[in-house]
Protein backbone atom coordinates (compact mmCIF):
# COMPACT_ATOMS: atom_id res chain seq x y z
CA UNK A 1 0.00 0.00 0.00
CA UNK A 2 2.92 2.30 0.40
CA UNK A 3 1.33 3.97 3.95
CA UNK A 4 2.61 5.47 6.39
CA UNK A 5 1.23 5.55 10.09
CA UNK A 6 2.44 7.54 13.00
CA UNK A 7 2.12 7.07 16.76
CA UNK A 8 3.48 8.09 19.66
CA UNK A 9 1.80 11.88 20.09
CA UNK A 10 0.14 13.65 22.94
CA UNK A 11 -0.16 16.16 25.51
CA UNK A 12 3.25 16.99 27.42
CA UNK A 13 4.13 20.19 29.63
CA UNK A 14 7.10 22.07 28.62
CA UNK A 15 10.60 20.73 28.92
CA UNK A 16 9.22 17.64 28.85
CA UNK A 17 10.19 14.34 25.90
CA UNK A 18 8.23 12.93 23.55
CA UNK A 19 8.95 10.02 21.09
CA UNK A 20 7.08 10.06 17.81
CA UNK A 21 7.23 6.77 15.41
CA UNK A 22 5.97 6.26 11.94
CA UNK A 23 5.56 2.88 9.91
CA UNK A 24 5.57 1.87 6.79
CA UNK A 25 2.96 -0.76 5.63
CA UNK A 26 2.25 -3.35 3.40
CA UNK A 27 5.18 -5.07 1.84
CA UNK A 28 7.94 -2.73 1.45
CA UNK A 29 10.55 -2.71 -1.12
CA UNK A 30 12.64 0.33 -0.67
CA UNK A 31 12.21 3.88 1.05
CA UNK A 32 14.37 6.91 0.23
CA UNK A 33 14.29 10.15 2.28
CA UNK A 34 12.12 10.01 5.34
CA UNK A 35 11.31 12.95 7.51
CA UNK A 36 8.88 14.20 9.82
CA UNK A 37 6.84 17.52 8.94
CA UNK A 38 4.45 19.57 11.59
CA UNK A 39 1.81 21.78 10.83
CA UNK A 40 0.26 24.43 13.68
CA UNK A 41 -3.14 25.99 13.51
CA UNK A 42 -2.94 28.91 10.49
CA UNK A 43 0.48 27.92 9.05
CA UNK A 44 2.12 25.95 6.95
CA UNK A 45 3.03 23.08 7.01
CA UNK A 46 6.90 23.00 7.91
CA UNK A 47 10.14 20.18 7.49
CA UNK A 48 10.83 19.19 11.17
CA UNK A 49 13.72 16.80 10.42
CA UNK A 50 14.23 14.80 7.38
CA UNK A 51 16.91 11.86 7.16
CA UNK A 52 18.44 9.75 4.15
CA UNK A 53 19.12 5.96 3.51
CA UNK A 54 22.65 6.38 5.04
CA UNK A 55 21.76 8.11 7.94
CA UNK A 56 22.06 11.90 7.04
CA UNK A 57 19.93 14.01 8.84
CA UNK A 58 18.99 17.66 8.48
CA UNK A 59 17.15 19.46 10.91
CA UNK A 60 14.87 23.28 11.38
CA UNK A 61 16.84 25.27 13.20
CA UNK A 62 13.98 25.63 15.82
CA UNK A 63 14.31 21.97 16.65
CA UNK A 64 18.17 21.83 16.03
CA UNK A 65 19.30 21.07 19.46
CA UNK A 66 16.47 19.39 20.92
CA UNK A 67 15.38 16.78 18.47
CA UNK A 68 16.95 13.74 16.57
CA UNK A 69 15.47 11.98 13.78
CA UNK A 70 16.49 8.34 13.74
CA UNK A 71 15.11 5.25 11.20
CA UNK A 72 15.49 1.48 10.66
CA UNK A 73 15.48 0.59 7.01
CA UNK A 74 14.85 -3.25 8.22
CA UNK A 75 12.04 -2.31 9.77
CA UNK A 76 10.85 0.69 7.27
CA UNK A 77 10.71 2.71 10.26
CA UNK A 78 11.27 6.63 11.35
CA UNK A 79 11.33 8.03 14.91
CA UNK A 80 11.80 11.83 16.33
CA UNK A 81 12.89 11.68 19.76
CA UNK A 82 11.13 15.03 20.98
CA UNK A 83 13.31 16.86 24.00
CA UNK A 84 13.07 19.91 25.60
CA UNK A 85 9.45 20.87 24.43
CA UNK A 86 7.74 24.40 24.21
CA UNK A 87 4.38 25.35 23.83
CA UNK A 88 5.67 26.50 19.91
CA UNK A 89 6.39 23.10 19.13
CA UNK A 90 2.27 22.20 19.34
CA UNK A 91 1.66 20.99 16.17
CA UNK A 92 0.30 17.88 14.18
CA UNK A 93 3.52 16.07 13.20
CA UNK A 94 3.15 14.18 9.69
CA UNK A 95 5.65 11.79 8.64
CA UNK A 96 6.72 11.23 5.13
CA UNK A 97 8.48 9.56 2.81
CA UNK A 98 9.54 10.71 -0.47
CA UNK A 99 9.93 7.60 -2.39
CA UNK A 100 8.47 4.00 -1.20
CA UNK A 101 9.07 0.93 -3.56
CA UNK A 102 5.94 -1.43 -2.22
CA UNK A 103 4.23 -4.74 -3.51
CA UNK A 104 1.06 -5.30 -4.37
CA UNK A 105 -0.91 -7.89 -6.55
CA UNK A 106 2.56 -9.34 -7.38
CA UNK A 107 4.09 -6.27 -8.80
CA UNK A 108 6.01 -3.52 -7.62
CA UNK A 109 4.65 -0.16 -7.24
CA UNK A 110 6.32 3.20 -6.70
CA UNK A 111 4.58 6.17 -4.69
CA UNK A 112 6.10 9.34 -4.19
CA UNK A 113 5.42 12.31 -1.61
CA UNK A 114 3.49 9.88 0.72
CA UNK A 115 2.29 11.12 4.03
CA UNK A 116 1.01 9.86 7.13
CA UNK A 117 -2.32 10.48 8.30
CA UNK A 118 -0.66 13.19 11.09
CA UNK A 119 -0.52 12.69 15.68
CA UNK A 120 -1.18 15.61 17.82
CA UNK A 121 1.56 17.15 19.97
CA UNK A 122 0.16 19.39 22.11
CA UNK A 123 3.24 21.21 24.65
CA UNK A 124 1.34 22.96 27.68
CA UNK A 125 1.00 23.28 31.35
Amino acid sequence: QGQLVESGGGLVQPGGSLRLSCAASGSIFSINAMGWYRQAPGKERELVAAITTDGSTNYADSVKDRFTISRNNAENTVDLQMNSLKPEDTAVYYCNADRVKHWRGGRLYTSYGVWGQGTQVTVSS
